[in-house]
Formats: C-alpha cells, structure tokens, sequence
C-alpha cells in the first residue's frame, strides 16, 4: 500500500505565498488506465488547484499516484525553488521515517516540467533494507504560478511506469 505524504501537499500551498486571483488549470493527459480522483477544492476563490490520479494493480491495490499542484504567487514575490523543493524533501523524508521507512534522495536537479525550467529530486524508500517505494518531486514556476509534480509508487511499479510517468509529463500544458 502506498502511503504518500499529506504533509507535502500542505507544505505545497503553504511555502508558495498565495494571492486570491483565480487562475486557469494546467492540462494534465493521465496515463491510460489511470484512475482520475476527484480533488474537492476549498473554497471557490482557492488559490490552490490539485489534480491526482491512481493506477490500481488488477487486484484494485493502488500502486502508484501521481499529482499535479498549481499554487498561485503573490505578485512580486521570489520563490525560492531549491529552497521550497528541500522542504518538501525533507517532509517527506520525516513521513517516510515515522512510518518505519528509510529514505535516500537524490541531489535536487535541474529538469524540465512541461516549458518550464524545474528542479527534481527523487527518493527511494526502504524497509529494512528492502526497496519498497520511490518519489519524485518536480517544482516550477512561472510569473504567478507555481507548479508541483509528485509521483510515488510501489518499487516495481514505479519502474515499469516510467514511460507513461514521462508520457505525461510531456504532454502537461501549463
């Protein structure tokens, strides 16, 4: 079972400095066979979008999840990208260890996130030694905008998703 970090999407909307204008979506093509969730917003003036889907095993078990947050940005602030992508690293990380889990990540790097310039780290998640899960954190901004791709899953799942994992990812239009 996968059990991916509620606190990251928290500390999302949280380190982005958020400003009440309503922005479009981004597009996101989910993966055939994706489970697309339905995400209840807040309130009407959210700042805040998400957009999540799921690919179950055939059993039904999720195995893995993908999920794309658009923050808006106060206007005239800097985002600290490297900044907000380590927080987000670390919570995760502090997730991971409460539930019994060890967790390496990567140096944060760049990357690309549709037609923006981003930055990536991606974690692999042990259990006593045995690799279990891994996560990918992609962060972007752009003007007002700040963008959020994390996907996580079951070892094997991960692994065998990555074609439409990159897919995707390709076709995102912000």
């Amino acid at each position: 079972m996968i059990r991916f970090a509620p606190s990251v999407f928290i500390l999302t909307g949280a380190l982005f400095a958020a400003a009440s204008a309503h922005a479009e979506d981004p597009v996101m093509t989910w993966p055939a066979g994706w489970q697309v969730e339905e995400i209840a917003q807040d309130n009407a003036a959210s700042t805040v979008s998400r957009q999540r889907a799921v690919k179950n095993d055939q059993s039904g078990t999720p195995v893995m999840v993908m999920e794309l947050t658009m923050t808006q940005v106060q206007s005239g602030h800097q985002v600290n990208l490297e900044g907000v992508l380590m927080e987000m690293r670390k919570s995760v990380q502090k997730d991971f260890f409460q539930g019994g889990y060890q967790s390496v990540c990567n140096r944060i790097h760049p990357a690309t996130l549709s037609r923006l310039s981003a930055l990536e780290t991606t974690c692999t998640i042990t259990q006593n030694g045995r690799h279990v899960l891994s996560q990918t954190l992609v962060a972007a901004v752009d003007a007002d905008k700040a963008y959020v791709l994390s996907y996580a899953g079951q070892a094997e799942a991960y692994k065998a998703s990555q074609e439409e994992i990159e897919t995707a990812r390709n076709a995102l239009k912000l």
